[in-house]
């Protein structure tokens, strides 16, 4: 190929573990004011509309956001923005990226919207009409003192030839939105609101791809210690052996019966964690787990950081579910709104 102006080369590379940041932001022209910064719960590389989020971040540092926050401004300003603005990012190793800026509303903007008591849509409407953020009463950024998540709700059990592991194309078709005072509790509830149950107790299926081992260690080792028992493929079951967990081994379909196939369809699992190398022969088998157990009702995840975040939720098992009217939790903001100055 030849690489000059008149026939350019687009070279992209990809971001391996990194977390993705949503940041909605208002501008009058003069003045930038954040309408929310929401952290992606699964990584960076997964389509930010499958992705479940929560505002405000639950593991970010204090000092990324700040940064995040400074970023924000200098890029809305740069680009002249009227209105709303939406700027993804992606955070790796204190390192922060910036994937893309869209000056306009985004799909988050009515979660957002709900979760901080602010109608950012009629706000930047009125700015793109000549009314400044001061006139409109909107000066500081509003951080809620509880969490909400947003949750994709995705179509799979209706077509079951679709491979339900999540990437780049967006798959789902609606979301929902839990509160909590805890960041667990909030992914409970939007678990609960998706038809999504997350079990107290049972047997544990975890077969994950060679990079992922080292990390799947802490949630079955949560597990272990949650009334779960484990089984697992070879490979994965080897990293959980080492560090001192019963683990069953269970046979791909390639090493002989009763294999793991033959026991989803046993209905012998509660839970499925399930994370697929791109190698032809692993993601084919993968595939096979996610279609049956989506075919059984079992509860399954694709990626480590939906499995941490439901075992971030597993404890609200325990514990009686509340509902809280928004009108109710749009007053507690009331007292304390202005906790963050204006960018």
């Amino acid at each position: 190929f030849r690489v000059s102006h008149e026939s350019s080369v687009l070279l992209d590379r990809f971001l391996n573990d990194a977390i993705e940041v949503d940041i909605d932001a208002l501008c009058d022209g003069s003045e930038v004011v954040i309408g929310g910064i929401m952290e992606h719960i699964e990584e960076a590389g997964i389509h930010s509309g499958d992705s479940a989020c929560t505002l405000p971040p639950s593991s970010l540092a204090h000092e990324i956001q700040e940064e995040l926050r400074r970023q924000t401004k200098i890029l809305t300003l740069s680009l002249n923005v009227i209105g709303l603005v939406n700027i993804q990012f992606a955070v790796r190793d204190g390192e922060i990226y910036v994937l893309e800026v869209n000056p306009r509303a985004a799909r988050t903007v009515p979660f957002v919207s709900k979760a901080t008591a602010r109608p950012l849509a009629k706000i930047a409407a009125r700015c793109m009409v000549g009314q400044s953020l001061a006139q409109q009463g909107v000066v500081q950024e509003i951080v809620p003192p509880y969490f909400s998540v947003k949750e994709a709700v995705f179509p799979f059990a209706k077509f079951p030839g679709v491979d339900p592991v999540l990437g780049p194309e967006m798959k789902s078709t609606g979301e929902v939105m839990g509160v909590g005072e805890t960041f667990g509790e909030a992914y409970y509830k939007a678990q609960l609101e998706t038809g999504s149950d997350i079990p107290s107790a049972g047997h544990a299926l975890i077969s994950v791809r060679t990079k992922d081992q080292a990390e799947v260690v802490g949630i079955a080792q949560y597990l272990d210690s949650n009334g779960f028992s484990l089984a697992a493929t070879e490979g994965t079951a080897l990293a959980l052996s080492a560090v001192g967990l019963a683990v069953r081994l269970v046979h791909k379909v390639n090493e002989g019966v009763p294999h793991v196939l033959d026991r989803i369809r046993n209905n012998e699992f509660d839970l499925i964690i399930n994370t697929t190398a791109s190698r032809p022969n692993s993601h084919k088998d993968s595939l096979s787990i996610r279609r049956l157990a989506l075919m059984h009702n079992v509860t399954y995840f694709t990626t480590l950081a939906a499995a941490r975040a439901a075992c971030d939720a597993h404890g609200m098992l325990r514990e009686e579910v509340t509902v809280n009217r928004l009108q109710s939790l749009h007053r507690r903001i009331d007292q304390t709104a202005g906790n963050v100055e204006v960018v």
